[in-house]
């Protein structure tokens, strides 16, 4: 069937490629797009070109039908980049092989989207869809201005496609868990002493840059007085290159800890960390992919949100949720390391349980409540704000 709503060469459209090359929260929040896609060009095979670690989430968004894995030098963000001409020239002839009749490139409010415009018009690709402030020449066969960088990155994904005429039937994210992937979570949980009927905490204590990561130190506590008042496990998760973060936790004695605390880091793929994130009771994180999992999961979640970013560009909207953070006058830095403390997450542990214990309270397990709940804890006693 056609759209009517935007013109033939989007009907006529076969072979489409879409390119978000970002982390693993980016990429759950693209759902939405990429089911409106689907709808809208239904005849059509969707080609997905993403980060190494992006590309993970592709197994939960079953609306794409290859993923093509890249890593892009312009999202390299190391020290001493490589300088291979010859390396962009084969992704060029990757994708020129394919003949792919369009591309839809989504980014974010701080990139461009004319590198990988450049790329997709070298490589013959005739409609390329992108929006940005700044005029790029015909990079862009369809050019589109972005929202205000205040806007939600979901609704900026959106945003993009409406632009173009594309319809949208639904804006919430949602992600399909397969019974495989389900059903290792299961056995792994049971084998480490949480049994399939129980509720449990997930905590998920780690994040792509250090100034969105709570103290480990105060996880500790948060952890000992969780496991005392709910005796609920405590599941700890993430990837492997996370566990320095575990060390202060790990190496607490057992005897303080009231209740069981058990770690499957780095024991999961992605597909399988949301495995784990659909049977929490309750997710405790910080401002990363956990996030975006529960709200596409609907489950109840506390996070500990750095003034990195803006709320409304990340926040959950479809879960009940606590956001804790302090407000500073540095906020949004969008720093990967902080130099002032990171006292944006200065946050006792006693607030964070009690906002965990509220959270619960409110819960059932079955019958979850609707709509997210932001906190903003006021400044500490004798801290004076930081400037930039």
């Amino acid at each position: 069937m056609k759209n009517r709503s935007f013109s033939d060469k989007w009907n006529k459209v076969r072979r489409l490629l879409v390119i978000r090359m970002d982390n693993i929260g980016d990429m759950v929040m693209l759902g939405p797009a990429l089911q409106a896609i689907r709808e809208n060009l239904p005849g059509a095979e969707i080609s997905m070109l993403a980060s190494p670690s992006g590309s993970q989430v592709m197994p939960l968004l079953p609306s794409v039908a290859e993923t093509i894995e890249w890593r892009a030098s312009w999202q390299d963000i190391s020290k001493d980049p490589t300088v291979d001409p010859g390396r962009e020239w084969s992704l060029v002839e990757k994708l020129r092989g394919r003949r792919f009749d369009a591309a839809i490139i989504f980014t974010s409010f701080t990139q461009s989207p004319y590198p990988p415009a450049y790329v997709t018009y070298l490589a013959g690709i005739p409609i390329r869809l992108g929006h940005s402030r700044e005029f790029g020449g015909s990079l862009l066969s369809d050019w589109f201005k972005p929202p205000a960088d205040t806007c939600h990155q979901v609704e900026r994904n959106l945003f993009l496609l409406e632009q173009a005429g594309f319809r949208v039937s639904s804006r919430e994210m949602k992600l399909k868990v397969s019974a495989a992937d389900q059903a290792v979570v299961d056995a792994l949980l049971s084998r480490s002493g949480v049994p399939f009927d129980e509720p449990y905490i997930l905590l998920v204590p780690g994040a792509s840059c250090a100034s969105r990561r709570y103290d480990p130190h105060r996880f500790v506590s948060v952890i000992r007085s969780l496991s005392k008042k709910t005796r609920l496990p405590i599941v700890i998760a993430g990837s492997s290159k996370e566990s320095s973060l575990l060390i202060p936790i790990l190496q607490t004695p057992a005897k303080r800890h009231p209740g069981r605390v058990v770690s499957l880091l780095g024991q999961t793929s992605v597909p399988q960390f949301a495995a784990m994130v659909k049977r929490a009771a309750l997710v405790v994180a910080n401002n990363s992919s956990a996030l975006h999992m529960a709200d596409a999961l609907r489950r109840p979640m506390v996070i500990l949100y750095s003034g990195t970013e803006l709320i409304s560009q990340w926040r959950p909207r479809f879960t009940p949720a606590q956001l804790l953070r302090r407000e500073t006058n540095c906020s949004p830095c969008y720093n990967f390391t902080c130099p002032f403390g990171t006292e944006c997450l200065d946050i006792p542990a006693s607030e964070v349980v009690d906002a965990c214990l509220n959270l619960l309270a409110k819960t059932d397990l079955d019958r979850l409540p609707t709509g997210p709940t932001e906190i903003t804890l006021p400044q500490s006693a004798g801290k004076g704000l930081r400037t930039r």
